[in-house]
């Protein structure tokens, strides 16, 4: 059979002084760290065979995945499904002010994990992820492709290709700024799922999306 593989990279970090939830929000730029991590990630998938580069309409995600097209002499094409997770909290800072979980006026968003009360069901971040995955390994077979996307919903999307729940702790993802998730298929089939952090060495002080430091 064919074989393809179809990286879901995390964005870089994000300039985002005030740390507040972004989400969907536009104009959320990299920040200078993370223009580096976008050039990590670029030079080690610089010697792949990657025919196709993707990414999510937002601009983290659109400058992350710049410097990986052009490293192949590719452009960048967007696709919606690749899109952040949708969050009541968007735009407010998590654990303060309007956010904080013990306002009981926020008791309602955080009923259902399962769910998740708060924000987009899990189950719908995962089908449209993997309709742009198997989407990209179509146009891309026998090659590689790259998505360029955003941390819970590649988590989301590994956790249903190997079958584990999708509720988790979100401290325990293994889903770096810049990591690559490679999911190798045969033909149309799931032959196993790789991870890699390009850009570790940049971690030290970096800032999540949440606002919290990675170490």
């Amino acid at each position: 059979m064919t074989t393809t593989t179809v990286h879901l990279v995390r964005h870089g970090e994000v300039h985002n002084p005030e740390r507040i939830l972004y989400g969907r929000l536009p104009g959320y730029r990299l920040s200078e760290r993370g223009e580096r991590m976008a050039q990590c990630v670029a030079e080690h998938l610089a010697g792949n065979d990657v025919t196709l580069v993707r990414a999510s309409p937002l601009l983290r995600a659109q400058q992350t995945a710049a410097p990986i097209a052009a490293a192949h002499g590719l452009d960048v094409s967007q696709d919606q499904r690749l899109i952040e997770s949708a969050n009541h909290f968007e735009g407010q800072r998590m654990g303060h002010g309007d956010a904080k979980l013990t306002d009981p006026r926020n008791w309602r968003w955080f009923a259902n994990p399962l769910r998740p009360s708060w924000g987009e069901p899990y189950r719908e971040q995962v089908s449209r992820v993997t309709a742009a995955m198997h989407a990209a390994r179509a146009e891309a077979e026998g090659h590689e492709a790259v998505l360029v996307l955003h941390q819970l919903p590649i988590w989301l999307t590994r956790l249903s290709a190997e079958g584990r729940p999708l509720v988790h702790d979100p401290r325990r993802r293994e889903c770096g700024l810049c990591s690559v998730t490679s999911f190798r298929f045969a033909g149309p089939h799931l032959a196993g799922v790789d991870y890699t952090e390009p850009a570790q060495e940049l971690y030290a002080g970096a800032v999540d999306a949440t606002g919290g430091r990675l170490t």
